[in-house]
């Protein structure tokens, strides 16, 4: 896979850099290239060379499409067709655009996986307060604790003109997510035979800025709060997960809590991080595999690669219709290729490699961050042995009512299993996600637990 001549001027004093692990902000002079040169998030503003990749004009405007009675958004390209569809067949003429992952994807299911690439859209933008927040990091957020922690940080995208590799994971994982959402969710996880039960979540997720009681002139080091409801089915309904992650996890390690509907008793949890079991997943992801990824980046080294352009999941717009039942999406080994969209992105590459004396099932992780939203896109997972294991993608879309760039369905697929887990899906659901969601710093305590897991 190349590195593309489109590489951030500044990416070359950000490989530099990683050799000396200098972590400071980077100067003014540097930072002014932010709504210039790049865009306020430090994506290249200008499209790639042959005008594959278009420049970036601001993302799509709040009123692109409209929304349904339940909050599902319009496609904004409905007549578009696929410029073509890489199958088994001719992968081999684009390998340079694709990661090992999902090249293995094709040589794991020849007959049924496929890629159909569209034209690239560059949607995704963010409000003027975040996008504000950004720059005003760039000068002033630091590195802690080796990395493990940020301080003089606002908002979100802590290193808008990364240094290293574990500021562009920094990034991906301090992204602004509507800053306070509820959503309902489901997740299977397929046999290889395709068959699956569903499970299905309420989840609450409010960064601290934005809880309706914040107060900023109390010291604190909670990055977000997270609450996980279970609500089916009734074997596991009414258990709820409790999460205070912490900006700085080895100061102060996240906090979490589990309600047992069963046992009707509060425990703490500090099984939920790295890679203890995620919930109800039937051993195919880690707790850090959530959200493709999330938690303290102290057990890897992380090493930014450079710049690449690759097709990954973009504008899922298709595959979150309304109008389409889990079963549509779900098949064996794979999601329905048909219902997906890719383009091609200019994305960020990072490897994170397990430290010397740490323990982690994944021994090293590749990722592939989407410059224009700081989102991981594709990750690929090593084992101990060093095989290809697990590949996880993220088929995105932006929220262009509320300018909120997230994800519209998580994969991860077990390459030696057959077997996968899709997380996200909301098809069905009564709603779709809901940024107006108000929370107080109450409804985030251990208290508040047996009440959130009534049955």
């Amino acid at each position: 896979m190349k590195i593309t001549k489109s590489l951030l001027q500044t990416g070359a004093l950000a490989l530099s850099l990683v050799a000396t692990g200098v972590t400071a902000a980077v100067s003014a002079d540097e930072a002014a290239k932010l709504d210039s040169t790049l865009t306020p998030l430090g994506a290249e503003k200008a499209g790639n060379a042959d005008g594959s990749i278009p420049a970036w004009t601001g993302g799509l405007p709040q009123n692109a499409g409209t929304a349904d009675s339940r909050g599902f958004l319009a496609d904004p390209f409905p007549g578009e067709k696929a410029l073509f569809t890489i199958t088994a067949q001719n992968v081999d003429q684009y390998k340079d655009k694709l990661t090992p992952g999902q090249y293995a994807m094709f040589k794991r299911y020849p007959e049924t996986y496929k890629i159909p690439v569209f034209p690239t859209h560059r949607t995704a933008g963010v409000p003027a307060n975040v996008a504000a927040a950004a720059t005003t990091n760039a000068t002033t957020t630091k590195l802690v604790q080796g990395g493990n922690g940020l301080e003089n940080f606002k908002e979100a995208y802590p290193f808008p003109i990364p240094q290293n590799g574990v500021e562009a994971i920094w990034n991906h994982i301090t992204r602004y997510r509507g800053g306070s959402v509820r959503r309902l969710v489901t997740q299977a996880t397929p046999q290889p035979n395709g068959s699956y039960s569903l499970v299905y979540f309420q989840d609450e997720f409010t960064f601290r800025a934005n809880l309706k009681d914040y107060d900023a002139g109390k010291p604190s080091n909670i990055l977000f709060y997270f609450k996980q409801r279970v609500t089916a089915p009734s074997r596991l309904a009414g258990n709820v997960l409790l999460v205070h992650e912490t900006l700085d996890q080895v100061k102060e390690p996240r906090l979490a809590w589990i309600y047992n509907a069963g046992q009707r008793r509060v425990r703490r949890a500090p099984q939920v991080s790295y890679d203890g079991p995620g919930t109800a997943a039937d051993g195919l992801r880690t707790s850090d595999n959530f959200d493709m990824y999330n938690g303290s980046p102290d057990r890897y080294d992380w090493k930014l690669e450079g710049k690449k352009e690759i097709y990954i999941p973009y504008n899922s717009y298709r595959l979150d219709s309304p109008q389409l039942k889990y079963s549509d999406i779900v098949k064996a080994g794979h999601i329905n290729q048909d219902l997906t969209r890719y383009e091609l992105h200019r994305v960020w590459h990072v490897v994170g490699t397990l430290k010397a004396g740490e323990r982690h099932i994944y021994a090293k992780r590749d990722f592939y961050l989407d410059e224009d939203t700081w989102q991981a896109a594709e990750v690929d997972h090593y084992d101990g042995r060093g095989t290809l294991w697990r590949v996880a993608e993220a088929h995105s879309q932006y929220y262009y009512n509320t300018q909120v760039p997230w994800y519209t369905l998580e994969s991860l697929y077990d390459l030696l299993s057959g077997r996968y887990l899709a997380l996200g899906m909301k098809n069905e659901e009564k709603q779709s996600y809901d940024f107006n969601y108000a929370a107080s710093e109450t409804d985030y305590t251990p208290a508040a637990l047996r009440q959130a897991g009534v049955r």
